[in-house]
């Protein structure tokens, strides 16, 4: 049967018009995933800064806050994978949408009630400690939903969409989705920043809670535009289903059937019959049977090293932000340097198709991933400074500058893991893998719970250069093992050779 063109489509020239109805239909997807992000990045800058203005001069709260957000999703990664990989495609759409706006509008009010009634630290320690604790759930569960909607758009949708077009199709439209991100990370912060510094910390929160009250039904039209204009989509969440079902009617089958053989045997063989019973409970641990599944993709030594990046503060995240605000760096300032550091972080979106069509995504990573671990060292420089405003400024300079290796890494192995992962592993797969990144996120928290006095943040500071060397020196070795070498030796001679001559 053939297809009948989408949205009216006439006969003549069909080409053309499918490829304006694809484009357009494109740039819906790219303006949803931006409002979605958006808000999603005012509230991971502006968090650090609430949690240190709620208990003044440690980073207790900003930690303990990080430790419950990553926690949550380390937790509970695998099951939403599992869960958007058994749901159809409009179905989570609308769970994403509404949980993680939901969540960011309550968010924001625990905030201005905690920042407004500051007094009730004192006089109502319950009540304080209860609002801080909503604080921390909702962002917990905003995280979560935003895992969901980044597993959707990013490793299914994209990859669906692409099918049937060159490679280098994907290439482009996962690096125009990296740089949407980057752009909401550039500018969300500096606008939040001087909201916060020229007006009050009150009204960052009220406008993050009516951005996600308003834009979720701009976010959730585009979405369900793109879903009713792409038939591949549709297409794609219908034989999710069939294949779930396909599953559960043989499960049920082979039940029914080891049911059947047990009772046919004496009783001699209850001790196999509470073996059976014990291994089907451990089958109904998500993180058991997803685990398995991630270990034995071929690209799950990429997926670590990708991971190990996360247990940092190196990153204008929670800890980072709230020790430069301790050191008296206004808060307009870090949300320039943040901005700075997602400009450079776009660059990336922008130089990786360019080196991957050259050198190959393998190698894009291996050379990515080094020359981050170079421009950290200008934050190991800044623990030597003993000036702590020069100190904080070269530490903001290091991490932004390193972010044009660390983003051409991250979508080096992203590609990796949709060039290699199959498509019945896809969502099982990006969900462990976000709460393996979470996992190690948490790691960092729980140091700085550890470390709470910002004096010391230099150890913290040194702890991560240490994880990313150890990151790149993985995935250096899982370049080794699938290419043999590193390095062109017999051209490096040649050149050699020429050069002597």
């Amino acid at each position: 049967m053939v297809r009948e063109p989408p949205l009216g489509q006439q006969d003549q020239q069909p080409s053309s018009q499918d490829d304006s109805l694809r484009n357009s239909l494109l740039t819906y997807l790219y303006v949803g995933h931006f409002l979605a992000r958006w808000g999603a990045r005012m509230w991971e800058f502006s968090v650090g800064l609430y949690m240190i203005s709620i208990w003044p001069d440690s980073l207790l709260f900003a930690a303990i806050y990080g430790v419950v957000e990553s926690a949550s999703t380390a937790l509970f990664g695998p099951i939403v994978g599992q869960w958007v990989d058994r749901l159809t495609y409009v179905k989570v759409l609308r769970l994403w949408l509404i949980a993680q706006n939901l969540s960011f509008i309550i968010a924001g009010a625990t905030v201005i009630a905690l920042v407004e009634f500051s007094t009730l630290k004192s006089s109502n320690f319950t009540a304080f400690i209860s609002l801080v604790v909503l604080t921390n759930i909702s962002g917990a569960v905003a995280v979560l939903s935003t895992l969901a909607g980044t597993i959707l758009i990013e490793r299914e949708w994209v990859v669906v969409i692409s099918e049937g077009h060159p490679p280098e199709n994907l290439t482009k439209i996962n690096s125009i989705i990296r740089r949407i991100d980057l752009i909401s990370k550039l500018i969300a912060p500096v606008i939040t920043g001087f909201i916060i510094s020229f007006v009050s910390l009150t009204a960052s929160a009220v406008t993050l809670a009516l951005w996600n009250a308003i834009s979720v039904w701009v976010e959730y039209w585009l979405f369900i535009s793109v879903y009713n204009g792409i038939p591949a989509l549709g297409e794609s969440s219908q034989r999710r289903i069939s294949r779930l079902s396909s599953s559960v009617v043989g499960e049920s089958s082979s039940t029914s059937k080891e049911k059947e053989s047990m009772l046919s045997h004496d009783e001699g063989n209850s001790a196999l019959t509470q073996k059976t019973w014990l291994m089907n409970i451990f089958e109904w641990i998500p993180w058991l049977d997803a685990g398995k599944v991630y270990l034995q993709q071929d690209v799950v030594l990429p997926g670590v090293a990708l991971a190990l990046l996360y247990f940092t503060v190196l990153s204008f995240g929670t800890l980072m932000t709230a020790a430069l605000e301790w050191e008296g760096v206004p808060a307009f300032v870090i949300g320039i340097g943040r901005g700075i550091s997602a400009v450079i972080g776009i660059g990336a979106t922008f130089v990786y198709p360019v080196i991957q069509s050259r050198i190959s995504t393998l190698r894009t990573g291996l050379w990515s991933i080094w020359s981050q671990w170079i421009f950290l060292l200008i934050c190991v420089a800044s623990i030597l400074v003993h000036k702590s405003t020069l100190s904080a400024y070269l530490l903001m300079a290091g991490v932004a500058t390193s972010r044009l290796g660390l983003w051409t890494f991250d979508l080096a192995v992203i590609q990796q893991m949709q060039d290699h992962v199959p498509e019945s592993d896809r969502c099982v797969v990006g969900g462990v893998q976000n709460s393996l990144q979470s996992t190690l996120d948490l790691m960092s928290y729980v140091m700085g719970i550890i470390i709470s006095n910002p004096k010391d943040f230099w150890k913290l500071i040194l702890l991560s250069f240490l994880v990313v060397t150890l990151a790149a020196l993985l995935y250096t070795l899982y370049v080794y093992l699938v290419r043999k070498h590193l390095f062109h030796v017999e051209k490096l001679l040649l050149l050699m050779v020429d050069r002597i001559s």
